[in-house]
């Protein structure tokens, strides 16, 4: 397969050997073609490859030059028709057979679909190879609030991108009189605003003088109207109370009106097909009880603001039925939201008992002040049966903001102390507590043992019933001098502070303490200070003995600390 670019080099694209061999057809294969700036990370030749090469222009020097495959196998991977792709751009992609014979692993990247080839036999492979040979393009790309289009309503705003972004800098032609405006890479956008009605022509130019092309230009129309069409649609329901057949109305508007045939689209959402249609009205029969929303598009480029619709929400029900939810707590001042589910209904009237009411379908509400409210919902469809329903009723509690507070002691600081948190909130029911050092705590008066020397910044959260929460934070100083000790005998299996032995101190950073019995076996082994022996070993409780340990221990000061001894485990 061959391409000339822009630039008038020749790519090609070609395969031997091989496969052709087997079935007659005899092949030099590609041994011998010269590598120029060869592709990396390609297995070593073996004669049954694909080969990508450029020619510049007027066969003055060959630009590039690379063969394309794995290695090994008798099949290889090979190609039966044209499945190459060239574009003007300079990339080529190559579709080819990859085949599992014994050959080692297809050359892949990373983020390929499939890395590996899934099939015991032959299977699809593409490739895409970017040559970069083939000058500076342009290609442009009109968007319209983030949306590609061209077409649009006076004032449009519309942001232009070359989309190709090799320009080195580039021009923009708006094509209405304005002054062009110029940016610099990697700036490959603008944004225009057309102030008046017609149809302008933007032109971008894409300049790197350094290629061989030294420019490249893309152009789109862009189209400015005020002829704003405006959907809109009323429905009612046909026959008895119970019916589900409805009638819609299209009550559209629009500058200069050119309605056809296939202006609109409707959409009943109950999954039927759609209907396109001109102005008029719709009849249409629902599968079922339920909320259904109804769309009306103008899908007609006549309009400059299309395609746009409107939505409205159709609840079909022999009876209305108020039906809403809500939390049923907040905290002052409370925003109050509301999802209404009723079944059926067209006209709401909200009662928040407070005195505010609303005709909304879905209102929020400020409460300013505490207490609890009786919040009702009156639901209206005259299409139904029983008309009117009233008997939607929910209670609504508002809850003063608790006051988070605390105090500590020993106040001012005692060396080598227990903190003490005393807890002075107001209501709140369950508190967080976070003391600075990376410890926290859930109780309502917690002590905390901190290891170093410094001030920390303890945070007390205090929730209510409600979940609102307040904080307060505080600065606590603490006095640590490191201190290290063992208790020299422990009884395990009872209860009370003497059942486990643990190592006592303060200001211990990192420790590796180690107990062995008279054997010289390690029985317990811990880096954590809180951690304690039970004088259990795998399970077993210990027999009554001397158990010697050796512990090393870092200050958070920085000094280091060995210290050996004896623990008696008694019964």
């Amino acid at each position: 397969a061959f391409l000339v670019d822009r630039c008038e080099n020749v790519y090609v694209s070609g395969w031997g050997g091989g496969i052709n061999n087997l079935r007659g057809y005899p092949s030099a294969g590609t041994l011998g073609m010269p590598e120029v700036n060869p592709l990396a990370g390609i297995p070593a030749a073996d004669g049954n490859d694909f080969y990508f090469f450029v020619l510049e222009k007027n066969a003055q020097s060959q630009l590039f030059g690379s063969h394309f495959g794995h290695n090994g196998g008798s099949l290889g991977e090979h190609v039966d028709g044209g499945t190459s792709r060239f574009d003007a751009n300079g990339v080529v992609y190559q579709g080819m057979c990859s085949c599992a014979d014994g050959g080692g692993p297809f050359p892949t990247t990373p983020g390929a679909w499939s890395r590996t080839n899934n099939s015991n036999s032959c299977n699809q492979a593409a490739v895409k190879i970017e040559m970069n040979f083939a000058g500076v393009g342009a290609s442009v790309k009109a968007t319209i609030n983030g949306i590609v289009d061209t077409i649009g309503c006076v004032p449009l705003t519309i942001k232009f991108t070359d989309t190709l972004a090799k320009g080195k800098r580039y021009i923009w032609k708006y094509g209405d009189g304005s002054p062009d405006d110029l940016t610099l890479a990697p700036n490959n956008s603008v944004t225009h605003t057309y102030n008046s009605v017609g149809t302008f022509l933007l032109t971008l130019i894409a300049i790197d003088s350094a290629t061989c092309n030294i420019s490249d230009t893309a152009s789109v129309y862009v189209k400015v109207g005020d002829n704003v069409v405006t959907p809109d649609f009323t429905f009612f329901k046909l026959d008895s109370c119970n019916s589900l057949r409805y009638q819609f109305t299209n009550l559209t508007t629009a500058v200069l009106p050119t309605f056809n045939n296939r202006t609109f689209v409707w959409d009943f959402g109950d999954g039927s097909a759609k209907i396109r249609s001109g102005a008029g009205i719709q009849i249409h029969t629902f599968p079922s009880t339920g909320t259904y929303i109804i769309t009306l598009l103008v899908d007609d480029t006549t309009f400059c603001n299309a395609p746009d619709s409107v939505k409205k929400n159709l609840r079909i029900s022999p009876n209305v039925k108020a039906i809403f939810t809500t939390p049923s707590t907040g905290c002052v001042p409370y925003n109050a939201q509301f999802k209404n589910i009723s079944q059926g209904g067209t006209d709401w009237i909200w009662e928040f008992g407070d005195g505010g009411t609303s005709t909304a379908f879905e209102p929020t509400h400020l409460y300013s002040s505490t207490g609890t409210y009786n919040v009702r919902l009156i639901a209206i469809d005259t299409s139904t049966c029983n008309k009117r329903d009233t008997s939607a009723f929910f209670p609504i509690t508002v809850f003063p903001i608790p006051t988070a507070n605390f105090s500590w002691t020993p106040n001012p600081p005692l060396e080598n102390t227990i903190t003490r948190f005393t807890n002075l909130s107001s209501g709140a029911n369950r508190y967080l507590w976070d003391f600075g050092d990376g410890g926290n705590s859930t109780l309502v008066n917690p002590t905390h043992l901190y290891n170093t020397t410094g001030t920390y910044q303890a945070t007390l959260y205090a929730f209510n019933v409600a979940d609102c929460v307040d904080s307060i934070t505080q600065d606590i100083p603490i006095i640590i001098n490191p201190l290290l000790d063992v208790p020299s005998a422990f009884t395990p299996g009872r209860f009370g502070k003497n059942a486990v032995i643990k190592v006592e101190g303060f200001g211990i950073g990192k420790m590796s303490w180690k107990i062995y019995n008279r054997w010289g076996q390690v029985v317990f082994s811990s880096s954590d200070k809180d951690q304690g022996w039970d004088g259990t070993f795998k399970g077993v409780l210990q027999p009554m003995d001397v158990y010697a340990y050796t512990l090393d221990v870092e200050f958070t000061d920085g000094k280091k600390l060995r210290k050996t001894g004896d623990i008696s485990l008694l019964r």
